[in-house]
């Protein structure tokens, strides 16, 4: 994998905006970097943001006081009048005010879109609707031990844009890549990651073929020198590997493969030219779960040539994963509990159950994102003991589990509309050998600003729960 260089540095990006009006909508972490950057190189900036003047508090004063103009409150996207507008990912450009400015002549990018223009180094970047955070945080760890720099960014991490100056052409940047972020990418990555795809985000996007359309940017644009990495057993991603332009190796758990990571009979194998190596066994990869199986092995498929055996098969046995997934909070008293709150669709939350050997006390519930609750419901009476529900979504999950076929009463189903009151009914449900289950197969955007604060939350009561 060469790094084929970027056209601009950072800063002749910056003077290349100067004689520009430019408009940054969204006033967050991911854009505060690059907003300061605009108004140290002075160019000519407006900061567009649904938060009111109060809300964004100290940082609406400083913006100013650098030269800012600001368009706050619902009115924030009224008249959008700008020559380049650095879009958020939570704001979809077939809003409206987006598309009438595009109408008028503006050109709508983004933080990682400009990333992309500069490549500053060798980029690698996952995408999928499931394991693509632990995936990403797999692969940097893998290079990292290998010894390459790498960095980490996209939906994790930090931003990367700001920094680029800084990097080598021999570093690797490492990204998580959303739909939202994807939608309006026209450039792709060195290695692009696709992990599975099913339905979601299906309250944000128009279809499954606009979010499934969304992804496919991830390797669309890539060269016949590039490489895609797919999984075989997701039938989505398994017929989009047909398209990709360049080498295409996939991954499997189910079967085997004529080029990429496979596994058979409890190794996993690497397969290329008609020859296969053991990379390890599978038993021996320290996170639990079938779909951290195929986390690692997407990841190993991804750095195939970069990365040794020896160093994946170290890697695998010693790396204890990534807060909030399946994340082991604490054991009190012969009960395990366990912080999943990633989990926030019904086929990660179907992921997590059976990663364990036994029935689970499961926590779910949250807002509803427009995705169907049946498989859940089927998979909630094979692999759970107690149900806790919470969250908007409470009812529609306990329907989805008493109408399935086979319900007969279990598991018990208790209802609590307040999160700590949850973890407490969950708590008091379990016994020695038991694990209570944080995974709520729904956002957290109910009760909490995102997944994190609901993870750090929950984390927050099981430390206090005395035995």
């Amino acid at each position: 994998m060469e790094c084929r260089g970027g056209l601009l540095t950072f800063k002749e990006y910056l003077d290349k905006l100067k004689n520009k009006r430019v408009a940054v909508v969204g006033a967050g972490v991911s854009n505060t970097p690059l907003i300061e950057a605009l108004l140290s190189a002075g160019v000519d900036t407006t900061i567009c943001d649904k938060n009111a003047r109060d809300e964004l508090g100290k940082t609406a004063t400083r913006f100013e006081e650098h030269g800012a103009r600001l368009k706050l409150g619902e009115a924030y996207l009224d008249k959008l009048d700008a020559d380049v507008i650095f879009r958020t990912p939570g704001l979809m450009p077939t809003n409206p005010a987006l598309v009438e400015a595009v109408r008028r002549g503006a050109k709508l990018t983004s933080e990682m879109e400009a990333f992309f223009d500069i490549k500053p180094c060798r980029i690698i970047a996952v995408t999928g609707s499931d394991g693509k955070t632990t995936t990403t945080t797999i692969i940097a760890e893998l290079l990292k031990r290998q010894g390459f720099k790498t960095h980490i960014g996209g939906n994790i991490g930090t931003p990367l844009l700001c920094n680029a100056d800084e990097f080598r052409p021999d570093d690797i940047a490492v990204l998580e890549l959303s739909s939202f972020q994807l939608i309006t990418m026209k450039k792709s990555p060195d290695i692009a990651v696709f992990t599975n795809l099913s339905p979601n985000h299906l309250d944000v996007h128009a279809d499954m073929e606009e979010y499934a359309s969304a992804k496919r940017n991830i390797f669309q644009h890539q060269r016949q020198t590039d490489r895609a990495v797919f999984n075989y057993d997701n039938e989505y991603t398994r017929k989009m590997a047909g398209s990709a332009p360049g080498e295409t190796l996939f991954f499997s758990r189910c079967g085997q493969i004529s080029d990429g990571v496979y596994l058979d009979e409890g190794i996993i194998y690497d397969v290329s030219n008609g020859r296969r190596e053991v990379i390890m066994q599978a038993r021996d990869i320290l996170l639990p779960g079938a779909h951290n199986l195929e986390n690692y092995m997407a990841a190993f498929t991804a750095v195939r040539g970069l990365v040794d055996h020896r160093i994946m098969m170290e890697t695998a046995g010693a790396f204890n994963g990534v807060k909030h997934r399946i994340e082991l909070v604490r054991e009190l008293s012969g009960v395990r509990y366990y912080n999943d709150s990633i989990a926030s669709s019904p086929s990660r939350t179907i992921a997590g159950l059976r990663a364990f050997d036994r029935k689970v006390i499961l926590i779910a519930g949250g807002k509803d994102k427009g995705i169907p609750f049946d498989d859940l419901g089927a998979e909630i009476i094979k692999h759970v003991k107690t149900l806790v529900l919470t969250g908007k979504t409470a009812q529609q999950i306990k329907k989805a589990v008493i109408t399935r076929p086979g319900y007969n009463g279990l598991p018990e189903i208790f209802l609590c509309p307040d999160f700590t009151d949850a973890v407490f009914a969950a708590s008091n449900a379990a016994g020695e050998g038991d694990i209570v289950l944080l995974s709520p197969a729904c956002t957290s955007f109910d009760s909490f600003k995102n997944f994190e604060e609901r993870g750090e939350k929950f984390r927050e009561i099981v430390e206090g729960l005395v035995g």
